[in-house]
């Protein structure tokens, strides 16, 4: 049995962070930046955010497919459960922002594109439905920073307090040995 993810999930783990980071930097920080910078800027946040919808996926197809390794001391059954609500919350608010985000774009009713590549648009501008979805993606967004603390949290908690493998299994570095 494995001690670690695999390669492959650590990476996936830590791209989708440094892209959650960059997206959260960007709304953040642009209005430190002159207004002829926010077009760049958005479109660092809306690239980043939609990069983290389709690495979301795949990170769940590959955890469908490569189970966690276990966790050494075993953990309460009660912790376990927890730390299973929190990672599908994580999951959901994931997959679920990136495509509030899109639809808040999608409705402004205007051509837009990421890397290049044209997307979809309403036909014309909804601004009630705009509103709202925005508003949507803000509130989910906000409490991604909750929840991410929670999960830094608990992977600290676990690491220097009860002395386990936690975070570890998730540390990039030696290959496990089997």
């Amino acid at each position: 049995m494995r001690s670690k993810y695999t390669s492959l999930q650590i990476t996936l783990h830590w791209l989708v962070f440094l892209l959650i980071a960059s997206a959260y930097c960007a709304m953040e920080l642009k209005g430190f930046f002159p207004r002829s910078y926010r077009p760049a800027i958005n479109a660092i946040h809306v690239t980043c955010g939609l990069s983290v919808l389709v690495l979301m996926v795949l990170r769940l197809l590959v955890r469908i497919k490569y189970r966690a390794p276990a966790i050494t001391p075993k953990p309460h059954p009660a912790i376990t459960g927890i730390s299973h609500l929190v990672h599908t919350i994580i999951y959901l608010m994931f997959i679920v922002l990136p495509i509030l985000g899109f639809l808040t774009v999608y409705f402004k009713g205007h051509d837009w594109s990421v890397l290049g590549i044209p997307m979809p648009h309403a036909p014309e501008l909804d601004e009630d439905r705009q509103f709202e979805v925005k508003e949507l993606h803000e509130l989910v967004a906000n409490t991604g920073y909750f929840v991410i603390g929670i999960h830094a949290f608990a992977a600290l908690f676990h690491h220097y307090i009860w002395k386990d493998n936690t975070l570890l299994r998730m540390m990039p570095g030696k290959k496990d040995r089997l």
